[in-house]
């Protein structure tokens, strides 16, 4: 049997663009623990283009927001020792595009965590493809309480 993503385990009823199982229509990354890494691997398709041969900065916005989300989630699930991930908006992310990313190749998402205090983690991540950084993140992830509108979403 294939290895279940995060996603996939703690969350198979997600609508989320991004990393949702269940929405056929999106990304469906999928993300991976692997030793203090969080990895995925997503292959582009040329409807993700912003121009012929080149990802739109918008869906490295949305891969690198949902797999650094996850990673946050995960790593405040491990200090807290918890037996599932809390589930975690997003407070903010920034995205620093450093060159093109082809759509013709698999593209590799790796976040890790910077620093987790309290309800809170700060990820860093980095979307890679033909072995070339092609864009950065930060952001901060924030586990949220009962009544806001995505607790239940996992």
């Amino acid at each position: 049997m294939a290895e279940l993503s995060l996603q996939e385990h703690y969350s198979p009823q997600s609508i989320c663009f991004g990393c949702g199982p269940a929405n056929e229509l999106g990304l469906r990354i999928r993300s991976f623990v692997r030793g203090h890494e969080i990895i995925a691997n997503w292959t582009p398709a040329p409807h993700h283009a912003a121009f012929p041969g080149v990802l739109n900065g918008g869906i490295i916005g949305s891969l690198l927001d949902c797999h650094c989300n996850w990673t946050g989630a995960w790593h405040l699930m491990q200090a807290g020792n918890l037996n599932r991930p809390p589930c975690t908006v997003t407070a903010e992310y920034a995205i620093k595009l450093l060159r093109p990313c082809p759509t013709d190749v698999l593209v590799e998402l790796v976040a890790t965590s910077v620093e987790v205090s309290g309800n809170r983690a700060v990820i860093d991540g980095t979307l890679f493809a033909a072995g070339k950084p092609r864009a950065t993140c930060r952001g901060t992830f924030v586990a949220v309480q009962e009544g806001h509108p995505a607790f239940h979403r996992w």
